[in-house]
């Protein structure tokens, strides 16, 4: 599977509650912090989620 980098850029303080829990599944919890995961189905969908909070980058 092709492998994505994602990046928080924005804060998670007064956001809903689903979005905090979200943030910290993917492994995300502090500003600028990175996590290189798989793009499986349910990451993607995480992702499509909080999409206004983090950048999404492909990796080759």
């Amino acid at each position: 599977m092709k492998k994505i980098r994602i990046t928080q850029v924005k804060s998670v303080i007064d956001r809903p509650e689903r979005a905090k829990k979200t943030m910290v599944a993917l492994g995300l919890n502090k500003m600028n912090a990175s996590v290189e995961v798989e793009a499986t189905p349910q990451i993607l969908g995480m992702v499509t989620k909080v999409n206004h909070l983090i950048k999404v980058e492909e990796l080759a």
